[in-house]
């Protein structure tokens, strides 16, 4: 198993390339399509501490649902929208890394070279 965690969407391109990156730096991940299995409101306070980002990073905010469910409005808290957010993961904002050297929400893709070990980075020519 890899020490190296990609949640994915197989159907999103960014995720697809970001799947490709990390395949060509000779590392098989471990996949978590979390469409077919979402993440808890526990595991993602703990992909946002990882992260160290606000938990609209995460989260798809130009996507339809997320105004449906009243995200956006300036009273909504962190912990609401966390919850929606474990109760509609079509609302995470993809790829998302995390590995030893970080974790990083891969848009674009190539950010995931930045915590790929060292060893298998690109370097500069």
């Amino acid at each position: 198993m890899s020490d190296i965690t990609l949640y994915h969407n197989p159907r999103c391109s960014k995720s697809r390339e970001t799947l490709a990156l990390i395949r060509a730096a000779g590392i098989e991940p471990r996949v978590i399509e979390y469409l077919d299995t979402p993440l808890s409101y526990a595991e993602l306070e703990s992909l946002l501490t990882a992260l160290a980002l606000p938990v609209n990073a995460l989260m798809r905010t130009g996507d339809a649902l997320y105004a449906e469910l009243g995200l956006d409005a300036p009273a909504c808290t962190d912990a609401e929208r966390l919850a929606a957010l474990a109760a509609h993961p079509a609302l995470f904002n993809r790829p998302v890394v995390v590995g030893p050297w970080g974790a990083r929400v891969c848009r674009p893709p190539e950010t995931v070279l930045e915590i790929l070990p060292p060893e298998t980075r690109p370097t500069a020519r």
